[in-house]
C-alpha cells in the first residue's frame, strides 16, 4: 500500500517532517556572511596593496637620497673642516681669555689711578704748592716712586748720573721690557711708549 502513494508526496512529507526550514535559513545567513567577509577581505587586501606600493616608492626615494649623500661625502674634507673649526674655536677662546686678563688689569689700573686721584684731591691746591717748594732731590724721589707704582724702574748712568735705562714690568702678562733712554727722543715719545708697553 505504501508503494501505491505518490513518491513526490512521500518525499515532501518526509522533508516536512525533518523541519529543515530553520537550517535553510541558517545556510542563507551563513552564505550572506561569507559574501560580506569575502568583500571585506578583498577591500582590505586592496588597501594593503596601496599602502605597500606607497611605502615601496618612499623606500626608493630614501635609498636614492642616501646613495647621493654617500657619493657626495668626502671623509678627508670633513676631517679637515672639523680640524679647522677646532683650531678656530681654540683661537677665539684664547683671544677671549687674553681680553679678560687685559680687562682685569685695566680695571685694577683704573682703581689704582682713582686712588691716586683721590689722594691728590685731598691734598688740594695747598698740597700741590707744597710739592712745588720741595727740593729738586725730593721731587725726583717722588717721581721715582710714581714710576715704581706703575711697574717702571729707572736706572741712572754711573758716569753721568743721568737716567739712561728703564725696566718696564707687566705683571699681568709676565713681560719685562728694558728700554735705553736716548736724549734725541722726546719725553712725549717715551711716555707714549711706556704707556703702550704697560
Amino acid at each position: 500500500m505504501l508503494l501505491d502513494e505518490d513518491p513526490a508526496a512521500l518525499i515532501a512529507q518526509c522533508t516536512k517532517n525533518f523541519k529543515s526550514d530553520p537550517d535553510h535559513s541558517s545556510l542563507l545567513r551563513i552564505s550572506d556572511s561569507l559574501a560580506t567577509l569575502s568583500q571585506f577581505r578583498t577591500q582590505h587586501l586592496a588597501s594593503l596593496q596601496t599602502t605597500l606600493s606607497k611605502l615601496s616608492r618612499q623606500h626608493q626615494t630614501l635609498s636614492s637620497t642616501h646613495n647621493l649623500t654617500l657619493s657626495q661625502h668626502n671623509p678627508t674634507n670633513h676631517a679637515s673642516e672639523i680640524l679647522r673649526l677646532d683650531t678656530e674655536k681654540f683661537k677665539i677662546a684664547k683671544q677671549a681669555s687674553d681680553l679678560e686678563i687685559e680687562g682685569e688689569r685695566l680695571q685694577s689700573e683704573l682703581g689704582r689711578l682713582g686712588g691716586v686721584l683721590g689722594e691728590l684731591d685731598e691734598e688740594g691746591v695747598e698740597g700741590a704748592a707744597e710739592r712745588e717748594r720741595l727740593p729738586e732731590e725730593d721731587a725726583t724721589v717722588l717721581k721715582l716712586k710714581v714710576y715704581r707704582t706703575l711697574g717702571i724702574d729707572v736706572e741712572a748712568d754711573a758716569m753721568t748720573g743721568q737716567y739712561s735705562k728703564a725696566v718696564i714690568r707687566n705683571a699681568a702678562k709676565g713681560d719685562v721690557h728694558v728700554v735705553n733712554i736716548d736724549p734725541k727722543f722726546s719725553r712725549h715719545f717715551y711716555t707714549n711708549y711706556f704707556w703702550r708697553t704697560m
